[in-house]
């Protein structure tokens, strides 16, 4: 093959690909958008994501030209199963036990969409808990490629520099742009088992123990409602500024003098990747909200959150409008399933007429999770999404999940 075949070649090779890219522009969210950019302005600088050590999957801090870290990114084809997971410990699940392999119940390799999916319930519901998380391409050397990958990246830049006409056609001269969430870093916060721990101990002031019992509260209303198969108390941070007394700044003044730093307590649910299942778990796990054995999880709804989320949730029309939403996000992935993603919205219908009516009966959290399984199917004929809502009576019909799990946690 010639130098001009090669380069012809790439070319053409490089025009398919970025047919599937997906824009890192968000009209609706500027805010966002600029973070995006800081990121690739970094890389670009070569201040390249660093590949965070724990869990299961290739995930990466990304940064800002000073360094900072402003977001996690979490390629699709490195999550836990995914074909370049650098992480060679579920590469030799997969191979050893096939059997106990992966989620039944989820759509492979759709963490990603679960992210920002997990953003997207708690924007419409104002829940506030989520850092904001949207799917995204970014390319950088520390991502997992495979060598094909860097060897073609090597050679458009050998092409460029020999044939600078045809380098021009290029759309990116260097690796390729890997698909994934992106999703806001949080400051201050540490996992929830440190301060759960911590507060055993140090019990909470009536004031902060308030506040963090309605945050709390929130996480259980998300979680629900997108049926989190992989929430544990690793995976939720906790934000907690103690009280303090603090000295008047005019230190003649004391009667400033014993002022109290009310101080303040916050949540933030991450790793929201194992959601959205398109059934509820039958097979060999339940995979429970770890939250449901906190004392929290005993405390009714409060009327705060009720008054957050239930007039939105008894409206068919919001509900409706939520699935649209999420049907749309879901739409992006190239393994689109319309059939399955209806699947995944009845279970998330499902999920919201239950917590409706635990809201509505004053249950709390521990009695919300026990409640029976229920799924909300559209009707035959009726798979995909409307632009206007139609009668929910005609179009849906309600069932109860008729098989359990193996090991239950109840």
């Amino acid at each position: 093959m010639t130098s001009a075949d090669m380069a012809s070649g790439l070319l053409h090779h490089d025009l398919l690909q970025d047919y599937y890219v997906i824009s890192n522009n968000f009209n609706d969210d500027p805010q966002f958008t600029d973070l995006v950019r800081q990121a690739e302005v970094a890389i670009d600088n070569g201040i390249l994501p660093e590949r965070i050590s724990q869990g299961s999957s290739g995930s990466y801090f990304v940064k800002n030209n000073h360094g900072t870290i402003i977001g996690v990114f979490k390629p699709k084809d490195e999550e836990p199963y995914g074909r370049l997971n650098p992480k060679w410990t579920k590469y030799l699940h997969k191979i050893c036990c096939p059997c106990c392999f992966g989620r039944s119940c989820l759509v492979p390799n759709q963490g990603y969409l679960s992210e920002a999916g997990a953003s997207l319930v708690d924007a419409k519901l104002h829940l506030n808990v989520v850092p904001k998380t949207k799917v995204v391409k970014l390319s950088s050397e520390t991502f997992n490629y495979t060598r094909f990958d860097r060897e073609k990246s090597r050679a458009k830049k050998i092409v460029s520099e020999r044939f600078p006409n045809v380098g021009r056609h290029f759309h990116r001269i260097g690796l390729p742009r890997k698909v994934g969430s992106l999703q806001t870093f949080v400051e201050g916060y540490k996992d929830a088992d440190f301060y759960l721990r911590r507060f055993e101990s140090e019990p909470l002031p009536a004031e902060l123990a308030s506040q963090f019992q309605r945050r709390f509260e929130r996480l259980v209303l998300l979680d629900y409602i997108i049926r989190n198969t992989d929430r544990g108390n690793d995976n939720w941070l906790i934000k907690y500024e103690k009280p303090d007394l603090v000295e008047s700044l005019d230190t003649n003044d004391i009667t400033d003098w014993g002022l109290v730093n009310r101080g303040s307590i916050d949540v933030a649910a991450i790793d929201n990747g194992l959601a959205f299942p398109f059934k509820h778990p039958d097979s060999w796990r339940a995979y429970p909200y770890h939250w449901a054995w906190l004392p929290w999880a005993k405390q009714p709804f409060s009327s705060e959150t009720k008054e957050l989320v239930l007039p939105l949730l008894s409206d068919m029309n919001f509900v409706q409008e939520l699935c649209d939403d999420l049907f749309n996000l879901f739409k992006t992935d190239k393994g689109f399933d319309r059939h399955v993603c209806e699947r995944q919205m009845s279970v998330v219908r499902g999920q919201i007429l239950n917590l409706t009516q635990a809201l509505r009966d004053n249950k709390s959290p521990v009695q919300l999770v026990q409640m029976p399984a229920v799924i909300v199917e559209r009707s035959k004929g009726r798979v995909g999404t409307t632009a206007r809502f139609r009668s929910f009576s005609d179009t849906f019909t309600q069932s109860f999940q008729e098989k359990s799990p193996f090991f239950s946690w109840c």
